[in-house]
């Protein structure tokens, strides 16, 4: 090799090792003359870096004559991109060039049709090998058969192996992990422990820490956990991130501060970082998630997406709106993840414009087709009230889920479109689906807000006799809700006596729901019910509310009186009602009895003034007309 050539090349895998692919790049593309070993570090630094179509484009520009190592490169990219058609092609590329007595190459095929479930072909490779095949051909195969969910193959084909390293091991125990079979999963790990060849690593611990996340009980993963500390892995990331992980789900908050304290910030790695924003984020510190994510030195999209998705989770979509503008400002390329967080974002804040920039972002991008992002679209565009770019949306979802169709039914329900709404059903049927317990509250919600009785009824008794779906508390609600609207409080205390034993706080509350709206007090059932609440929520203002109110529409002002007396007594405050307007992509809140921090306060309340004069002055026109044409009519008659 030229000595320029030589440095050339291992300038671009030194600069690419250090995560400069763009330098990279041009060193590259300055190389007057370039060999086959300068094109292979150039695709494999894009493939370790994750830029896998731009590897396969650079593959497919070459003008010297690909080696295995180059096809190493390109099978993985493939393999990356789980496209099993591009795997294909350069399989026949590598069957041509005469490169298909490579291991390494082999192994490559194995792992390209293996990640794209194509399990006779990945077989086929692995038995054509023949006595080239070795550990990595055997875990290769291994990984196939768990991929495709074929758990019961696999294990023959691990029982199989000339010796089980700890690689098998690993990818066996994370396949069972990952298709929910937990008890397997952890008899697999006690096994390997016992078995003593192999030795558990921080994938294996991270693995079964993620399976005893999954677990009903805690028990396991404490144990799980104090092994870790024993063997010294407690701060390696992948281990920690794991250990965060299970005390999000079954610790309090001072368990997870615990963890997150146990090895100290400073210390970890941006994807442990990222770990401990989403677990702040999870038991409600949004302060400390903010610090943290300031100290993230690099911070990648996963970091953005950590606090876009944290703030939707607890309630603070406008600022998941400002964390969206700050990530695309900051030369972050938005994920599905991320866009899919602000748009319910923009859906929760009724943004109709801010969601109309960010679905030209989502088209842009290439996402409108992805089914999780497309679901956000339908969602964004019926909470802000646009139907018709809705009903678009949905049509653009090319592999519609039961979520997809869920999302168009809650939809169409909203707005009143009863007929569209209630055939959906048939369509879920007729696409290859099942609907489920979501599917039945979309109808009988849309059913019961439009007033729909007997269709109602009818969509309830078929859940168990004609789809086999239990009908669970929100279902009766539902019926029980549609039917108190309708003025059937004897029909909907019949429903609840039939088909639940003990009536929970949601029965309760709609059933008390349905009293107040028909302002019913004569049978004393809406005052006992409010007794109830009262004391299965005793910090919900809502039975106090409603009960009082209920009290005041029938003149029984003492009663009323003496509530609001005991909610100040009990310390349970009415939060006040709330609206809000977007003007120019900022929303503006509207808070009952607060005048002082509302924005243009003086101004609006200038308005407010005029309008309510103007009101006034129109209603006494109004009066004056009608009096006149009474006395006219009067006069008309003598």
């Amino acid at each position: 090799m030229h000595p320029n050539l030589l440095r050339a090349t291992s300038r671009i895998a030194a600069l690419a090792k250090s995560g400069n692919i763009t330098h990279a790049r041009k060193v590259f593309d300055e190389m007057p003359q370039k060999d086959t070993i300068a094109w292979n570090a150039i695709i494999t630094a894009y493939t370790h870096l994750g830029f896998h179509k731009s590897a396969i484009s650079l593959f497919a520009a070459m003008d010297v004559t690909p080696d295995h190592f180059t096809y190493t490169a390109a099978l993985s990219a493939s393999a990356a991109l789980k496209s099993v058609s591009l795997g294909r092609r350069l399989h026949g590329l590598v069957v041509v060039s005469g490169w298909s007595s490579s291991s390494p190459v082999n192994n490559a095929l194995i792992d390209v049709y293996g990640k794209c479930s194509s399990v006779k072909e990945a077989k086929k490779v692995f038995d054509e090998m023949g006595s080239t095949r070795n550990d990595v051909s055997w875990c290769s195969l291994l990984f196939a058969y768990l991929n495709s969910g074929l758990l019961d193959t696999s294990i023959v084909v691990f029982d199989c192996m000339p010796r089980r390293v700890t690689v098998a091991w690993n990818t066996v125990i994370a396949g069972f992990a990952k298709r929910g079979e937990v008890k397997l999963c952890l008899a697999l790990f006690r096994e390997m422990l016992e078995d003593g060849r192999c030795g558990a690593d921080r994938w294996t611990l991270s693995s079964v820490m993620n399976a005893c996340g999954e677990m009903s009980e805690p028990q396991f993963g404490y144990t799980v956990h104090g092994l870790i500390v024993r063997m010294g892995w407690g701060s390696a990331a992948e281990v920690y991130n794991s250990v965060l992980s299970f005390y999000v789900r079954f610790g309090d908050k001072n368990d997870v501060l615990k963890a997150v304290e146990a090895v100290g910030v400073r210390r970890l790695g941006v994807v442990s970082r990222n770990a401990i924003i989403d677990a702040y984020m999870k038991i409600g510190d949004i302060e400390n998630a903010y610090i943290t994510f300031r100290s993230v030195p690099e911070r990648n999209v996963i970091s953005w997406t950590s606090m876009i998705t944290g703030f939707m989770r607890n309630g603070q979509g406008e600022c998941a709106l400002k964390f969206f503008v700050g990530m695309t400002r900051n030369g972050i390329r938005p994920d599905e993840v991320a866009t899919g967080g602000v748009l319910h974002a923009c859906s929760t804040t009724a943004m109709l414009g801010f969601g109309r920039v960010v679905h030209g972002i989502v088209v842009k991008s290439g996402f409108h087709s992805d089914t999780y992002v497309g679901n956000s679209v339908v969602n964004m565009y019926a909470k802000c009230g646009d139907i018709v770019n809705s009903d678009k949306a949905f049509d653009e979802i090319l592999d519609k889920d039961l979520v997809s169709w869920n999302t168009m039914l809650f939809a169409l329900g909203i707005h009143g479109r009863s007929n569209e709404a209630l055939d959906i059903l048939r369509k879920i049927v007729a696409s290859g689906l099942n609907p489920d317990e979501v599917t039945f509250v979309g109808l009988l919600t849309t059913c019961s807000h439009l007033g729909l009785i007997e269709e109602g009824l009818g969509i309830f008794a078929s859940m168990a006799t004609q789809y086999g779906i239990s009908q669970e508390i929100d279902h009766v609600a539902c019926v029980v809700d549609m039917l108190g609207r309708a003025g059937e409080l004897k029909k909907a205390g019949e429903v609840v006596s039939k088909y639940v034993e003990d009536i929970d706080g949601t029965v309760k509350e709609v059933l008390f729901g349905c009293y107040a709206r028909r302002d019913d007090l004569s049978t004393g059932c809406a005052v006992e019910l409010s007794e109830q609440l009262r004391i299965a929520k005793p910090n919900d203002e809502m039975s106090y509310v409603v009960l009082s109110n209920l009290y005041c529409s029938t003149g029984q002002w003492k009663q009323a009186q003496a509530l609001r007396k005991s909610m100040v007594e009990k310390g349970v405050r009415k939060i006040p009602g709330c609206s809000w307007i977007e003007i120019a992509n900022r929303v503006t809140p509207f808070v009952a009895g607060d005048t002082a921090s509302t924005m243009g306060g003086d101004e609006l309340r200038s308005m407010l003034r005029v309008l309510e004069h103007e009101t006034r002055r129109s209603t006494s026109i109004l009066c004056f007309d009608w009096v006149l044409r009474k006395c006219s009519t009067k006069l008309l008659t003598v």
